[in-house]
C-alpha cells in the first residue's frame, strides 16, 4: 500500500517536491511524531510512523481525515456521484452561506464537499473569507472529477492500522503533551514575501504575531527535549526570528498560487535544534 500512500489533497505549501531535503534532516530516531499544521499531509505519508499526534486549525480539513480514516467506502461511494461542471460546484462551495443548511450536512457529505472543492476549484487553492466561507473559484478543468481510489484506501489503512491521532485544535494545544524524545514537524502558513503573498487558509489567517508565539513554542520544546523541525519563507523576520537555531535554506517551487503567473521559485528556511 505504500506507494499509493500519498495526500488526497492539494494543499498551499505542500511538501512533496522537498521530501528529500526534509527526510534527509530528520532525526535518526524519536518516540511519537508531532505535526500541528497537517496540510496535505506529504510528510506524514511519507514517513508513516506507527504512532502520531497531528492535527489543524481547519475543522474542515480535519474532519476529511477522520472521514477517510473511519467511512471511507462511503464518502467514495458519494464522491462518484459528483460532477464536474459549474454548476455543481458552485451548489457545493455556495453550502456554508446558509449555516444552518450547512450544519444538516453529514460529516461524510462535510468531507466529500472538502475533497470535491478541493481537486476542482481554481488552482487547488483552499482560500475562505472572514466569515470562514470557501470562497475560491472554480477551476474549469476540462478532465472529469474522479476520485483516486487507491489513495483513499492507503490513506485509510495507515490511519486505522497504526496509532494516529487526528485533533481540531491549535498547536499549541496539539503539541502540549509533547514529551522528551518526540520530535514535532512545523510547516506553519507561511511569512509572506510581498502584499501579495497568500494566507487565508483560516477565517483569522496567521500573523507575525502568530509567528513569535510559534517560536516561544519552539523554545520551549527544545527545553524539554523534543526535537523539531520547522519550515517557513526564508524573510528577513523569520531568519532573524529562528537565528539561534540550526538553519538551511532551499529553493521550492510553487505550484498552487492565488494566480498561475504567480508559480515559481521561492527561498525557504528549515529550522531544527539539533544536529
Amino acid at each position: 500500500m505504500n506507494e499509493f500512500l500519498l495526500p488526497l489533497l492539494k494543499w498551499v505549501g505542500g511538501k512533496r517536491q522537498l521530501l528529500p531535503e526534509l527526510t534527509a534532516k530528520m532525526p535518526r530516531s524519536f518516540n511519537t511524531y508531532y505535526e500541528p499544521f497537517i496540510g496535505g499531509g506529504a510528510m506524514l505519508f511519507e514517513l508513516h510512523p506507527d504512532k502520531a499526534v497531528i492535527g489543524d486549525i481547519n475543522g474542515e480539513l480535519i474532519n476529511f481525515y477522520k472521514v477517510v480514516k473511519n467511512h471511507v467506502e462511503p464518502l467514495l461511494k458519494l464522491l462518484f456521484t459528483y460532477e464536474n461542471s459549474k454548476e455543481f460546484f458552485l451548489e457545493k462551495r455556495n453550502i456554508d452561506r446558509d449555516p444552518e443548511k450547512f450544519k444538516l450536512l453529514t460529516s461524510i457529505e462535510k468531507a466529500a464537499r472538502t475533497y470535491y472543492l478541493n481537486r476542482t476549484c481554481f488552482n487547488g487553492l483552499y482560500r475562505v473569507n472572514s466569515k470562514g466561507q470557501f470562497n475560491t473559484p472554480y477551476g474549469h478543468y476540462k478532465y472529469p472529477f474522479v476520485p483516486v481510489v487507491d489513495r483513499f484506501l492507503a490513506v485509510s489503512s495507515y490511519l486505522k492500522d497504526n496509532d494516529v491521532k487526528i485533533k481540531h485544535a491549535s498547536y499549541l494545544e496539539i503539541c502540549k503533551d509533547c514529551e522528551k524524545g518526540d520530535f514535532v514537524y512545523f510547516d506553519p502558513p507561511y511569512d509572506p514575501i510581498s502584499n501579495t503573498s497568500f494566507t487565508s487558509y483560516a477565517s483569522d489567517g496567521f500573523s507575525q504575531a502568530d509567528q513569535c508565539e510559534l517560536k516561544e513554542l519552539c523554545d520551549t520544546l527544545d527545553k524539554k527535549g523534543v526535537k523539531f523541525m520547522l519550515s517557513n519563507s526564508a524573510t528577513p523576520f523569520i531568519k532573524e526570528l529562528y537565528k539561534d537555531y540550526k538553519c538551511t535554506f532551499v529553493k521550492a517551487k510553487r505550484f498552487v498560487n492565488p494566480n498561475r503567473e504567480g508559480a515559481g521559485c521561492a527561498d525557504e528556511i528549515l529550522v531544527r535544534n539539533y544536529r
